[in-house]
């Protein structure tokens, strides 16, 4: 790493940290039901909570109006609203913090010219990623503040994937300033490929683990290895018609795609693991293919428990959070074999 571009490393290393407690903060939000608990979007004044009865007795009465109070939460007196307010507005202020801690030494890095023209355009993508990220917020929320409390499992999954991109691209570029590869060998860029199609598929899982949360699919079929006692597929997964629907609103439908599709995660990560270790690697791509063993293991075993104990608390967070791991070590390992980085060359 050049000496010159360690503040620059260290700044999206920390911009790392605060997407992945963004994403853990979403977890808990959501598995505490407090994602609707603000039903304004106020940007500048919504950054300080309420701090007077009075102040609390107005966002209560704006909580009053929406669909989750009268059709979920009636009975809710002003220190349960409270106990659902903290974690939505900390999630929100979160959320403005990363702003500023990207454009307040972005903006320095500008003035002291720091950063490489080749860095520019990765830097612009991660703001609009960042910006995007925050109207996808808005936008979920909203669906669950005009008919039904509750938000769509559509507009919740693009708003979890786009994060998890966000994290994965800024810890792309992280990597390639602090560990940057010149030189792969030829069996090694041979193996380039696999990484490539298991993204897609790394991708589509996390799509369908957000399904999962938004339609509380992991409340059923909490059994292991099988969907329920004697049967390996539920006949709840073909409930509804047309059959193609269940993949996609229905619960037993999602599960089920989620459930096998972690088999293909496992089985595909097996199969790099073993083709890598047939060829000279360095040091870190021995590392990021063990990595990726390791976090795959990891998730898979969270998930297992998560379904069997109807996703606590806990368990759900942590599988979520294990899914960042996974997808890190992904990165990680794809970084070091030089995938996406046309300026690395290959040995002969």
């Amino acid at each position: 790493m050049e000496k010159k571009l360690k503040p620059i490393v260290i700044w999206l290393f920390i911009g790392v940290f605060m997407i992945a407690t963004m994403v853990v903060i979403g977890g808990i939000t959501r598995l505490t039901e407090s994602g609707l608990s603000m039903v304004d979007w106020r940007l500048v004044a919504g950054t300080f909570p309420p701090l007077t009865d009075a102040e609390w007795q107005r966002v209560f009465a704006d909580y009053q109006q929406s669909p989750e109070f009268k059709e979920l939460n009636s009975h809710f007196t002003i220190n349960d609203f409270k106990s659902i307010f903290w974690w939505e507005y900390i999630h929100r202020v979160w959320g403005r913090l990363i702003g500023l801690v990207f454009i307040i030494p972005l903006g320095w890095f500008i003035y002291k010219k720091m950063i490489p023209k080749y860095l520019t355009k990765r830097l612009i993508m991660i703001f609009i990623l960042g910006g995007f990220q925050g109207f996808l917020g808005w936008f979920m929320v909203k669906s669950g503040l005009v008919h039904m409390p509750k938000v769509s499992h559509y507009r919740l999954a693009v708003h979890l994937v786009t994060a998890f991109f966000a994290f994965a691209f800024t810890l792309w570029v992280a990597f390639d300033l602090w560990l940057p590869v010149k030189q792969i060998t030829n069996e090694a860029a041979k193996r380039q490929n696999l990484i490539k199609w298991f993204f897609p598929l790394l991708i589509i899982q996390i799509l369908y683990g957000a399904f999962v949360a938004g339609m509380d699919a992991g409340t059923v079929h909490n059994h292991f290895p099988l969907m329920e006692e004697g049967a390996l597929i539920s006949e709840a997964v073909f409930a509804m018609e047309p059959a193609w629907l269940n993949f996609f609103e229905g619960k037993s439908g999602i599960q089920f795609i989620h459930r096998y599709l972690a088999y293909a995660v496992v089985g595909f990560v097996i199969f790099i693991w073993f083709k890598l270790k047939s060829v000279q690697l360095s040091h870190n791509q021995i590392l990021g293919r063990n990595l990726l063993l390791v976090a795959v293991a990891f998730q898979f075993l969270l998930g297992v428990f998560t379904l069997l104990y109807s996703v606590p608390l806990v368990l759900g967070v942590l599988h979520q959070f294990g899914a960042l791991l996974l997808l890190a070590a992904t990165v990680f390992l794809a970084q070091q074999l030089g995938l996406f980085n046309s300026k690395v060359q290959v040995a002969t």
